[in-house]
């Protein structure tokens, strides 16, 4: 199993959520949330307006989001579905827990509150220039205040 840490349309009440919770695709548990040690720049950009996490360190905010842990076959599902490595690269990030809600762990396996994990995430460096102007978000949401609604691909 992969832990991996979701800010965008894949979250609970997002767009893609359905992604998460189709066993045929394979298998994903709920951990809790967590936010990334780093700061990042969390923007929501082109026609289709799509959330982007630009790997561009120090600027932006701590990324609020979830932790999953997942099987390979949802993984590799993943990779496709966010256009990896072309779109979105996946690489490993610090995250800190805000709550752990998988009661399901071993004493010795769960993670603390405040604690720090590794998770797959996927951000990117493929993007315009001028989307490190655009606002930066510190939690995503398809319906949020911003107004910019997600459209699917």
């Amino acid at each position: 199993m992969y832990n991996i840490f979701v800010y965008g349309t894949l979250k609970k009440g997002q767009p893609n959520h359905h992604v998460m919770t189709d066993a045929n695709l394979g298998n994903a548990i709920y951990k809790g949330t967590g936010k990334t040690i780093e700061k990042y720049p969390l923007v929501i950009a082109q026609e289709d307006n799509i959330p982007f996490l630009l790997n561009f360190p120090g600027k932006g905010h701590h990324i609020a989001g979830e932790i999953y842990s997942i099987d390979g076959k949802l993984l590799k599902f993943l990779d496709e579905f966010e256009s990896c490595p072309d779109m979105y690269q996946r690489n490993f990030e610090r995250i800190e827990i805000v709550q752990w809600e998988d009661d399901s762990d071993s004493p010795e396996d769960r993670a603390e509150a405040n604690g720090i994990i590794e998770c797959f995430i996927y951000s990117t460096t493929t993007y315009q220039p001028e989307w490190l102007n655009l606002p930066c978000h510190e939690s995503y949401d398809s319906f949020g205040t911003h107004g910019l609604v997600y459209s699917n691909r």
